[in-house]
């Protein structure tokens, strides 16, 4: 036969008193019950209630962050803002990564920057429409005075 543990105050209290063969451990206090629900405050000028602090409640002055040069970090980040400059024909096609649900085409800028894109991000003026093994075919918003058009870079054989 197993012995188990009674866990709580009143059952260790009670074995230690059953051993000490003292009188007997009076009853635990009873939990005090819930009060009345606080009544309504007054208004300030009431009999019997002092008016509020005039400091309290008083709005602070708006701030305004002083981005010094930097980035603002409470503005949202968009890398369609950053590179809306770059022209797609001036872009190259470097690589090509297969994933096991997408095609990633690996591009660089005339800047040097690189960056992967699949089908349905945007780079500059265009935004990609397909990825093959060997290219990636853009969709290029229209000039004026001529319609959309499609660019697709392929990738150099070496």
């Amino acid at each position: 036969m197993k012995l188990r543990w009674m866990a709580g105050p009143l059952a260790g209290a009670t074995l230690l008193g059953g051993c000490s063969g003292a009188e007997p451990p009076a009853a635990p206090p009873k939990p005090p019950t819930p009060a009345a629900a606080p009544a309504a405050p007054a208004a300030p000028g009431a009999a019997g209630v002092r008016p509020l602090d005039p400091g309290a409640g008083r709005a602070l002055p708006p701030l305004a962050y002083d981005a010094k040069g930097r980035r603002d970090p409470f503005a949202p980040v968009s890398l369609a803002s950053e590179n809306k400059g770059i022209n797609v024909t001036a872009a190259k096609l470097v690589g090509i990564v297969r994933g096991r649900q997408d095609v990633l085409a690996l591009i660089e800028g005339p800047d040097g920057v690189g960056y992967i894109l699949k089908s349905g991000d945007g780079l500059g003026n265009g935004r990609v429409i397909g990825v093959t093994a060997t290219s990636v075919t853009f969709a290029v918003a229209a000039q004026p005075g001529q319609g959309p058009t499609t660019v697709t870079l392929r990738l150099a054989l070496d």
